[in-house]
């Protein structure tokens, strides 16, 4: 699916604005990313209370108590340490986090390296999705998808879940792009069948390792961001899409075995792995559909 193109001054000016926009966009991920849970659990809280006719429970310290409001825009952004709030020249996307010598102005308290990574991140994949696909309306579509994707994997890797927030909307995004021809990925037709193959395929999946091993093998979160997946880039994906994810989760499992200690039954997140796997089909489904389909499988 990737389109090599001559890199001429236009193409180099446009790249570097998408990769500009990319680490603006990821300085936005990483409130999504600490935020949205936080959110949901709040509102999961009051879901529970309301429904057990609990009046002026108390809040729990984790969910921000001190805020009545909390949501993506309130409260202004601020070190987690000390609470004083960032400066709109502390907040530029990578820079800041060089300029400030990597801790809080206030109190100096370390900041993560986490975060500017992820706005590296963004931004690379950015700028790689706009020099393969060009400047259109199915770039927008694809740049609106590794965003959530980004976003879905670190939320993942620390809670757990996959909020419904964003695996619907990529799921409608993907048939919607494909109904109105706004790519040229796959017809509507393998877009509805990959939708519905890759909930169904993991939810079957699921429901046999349940009934052997008495427990749930992955959540349901998993088999939505599949299925959107599949939305994206046809039925014929998801067994590449799968033996991806699912070989790199393995190897990863054996390296968290052998040098951290860790116990063969830990639960590892597959959304991650989903995701990453996404992308590469993303930007390399030809080839990788060509092998799968015609030496792989043939050779087996």
């Amino acid at each position: 699916m990737i389109a090599i193109n001559h890199i001429t001054s236009n193409h180099f000016l446009l790249i570097a604005i998408s990769v500009l926009l990319g680490l603006c966009i990821g300085s936005f991920l990483n409130v999504v990313i600490y935020r949205l849970p936080i959110m949901l659990k709040r509102d999961l809280r009051d879901q529970y209370h309301e429904f057990l006719s609990i009046d002026n429970a108390p809040l729990n310290n984790d969910l921000y108590s001190d805020f009545t409001i909390f949501n993506l825009n309130f409260p202004a952004s601020h070190c987690p340490n000390c609470s004083s709030r960032i400066k709109p020249w502390e907040n530029i996307p990578l820079v800041s986090y060089f300029v400030l010598g990597r801790k809080c102005s206030s109190c100096e308290n370390k900041i993560s390296v986490r975060y500017p990574l992820i706005e590296l991140i963004n931004g690379v994949l950015t700028g790689l999705i706009v020099y393969s696909f060009g400047p259109n309306w199915m770039t927008l579509s694809l740049l609106i998808l590794i965003w959530s994707l980004v976003a879905l994997t670190l939320i993942d890797f620390d809670h757990q879940i996959l909020p419904d927030e964003i695996t619907i909307p990529i799921l409608w995004l993907g048939i919607f792009t494909n109904t109105f021809e706004l790519s040229s990925l796959i017809s509507l037709r393998d877009s509805v069948i990959g939708a519905m193959a890759g909930y169904i395929s993991l939810w079957t999946f699921n429901y046999f390792y349940k009934i052997v091993r008495g427990k749930d093998g992955m959540g349901y979160g998993d088999f939505k961001l599949f299925s959107a997946l599949g939305a994206w880039l046809g039925w014929k994906a998801l067994l590449p899409l799968i033996v991806l994810a699912s070989t790199s989760g393995a190897i990863l499992g054996i390296l968290m075995i052998i040098f951290l200690q860790k116990n063969k039954l830990t639960p590892i997140p597959f959304g991650p792995f989903l995701s990453g796997a996404g992308v590469i089909l993303i930007l390399w489904e030809p080839q990788i559909n060509t092998f799968f389909y015609t030496r792989f499988l043939t050779g087996l």
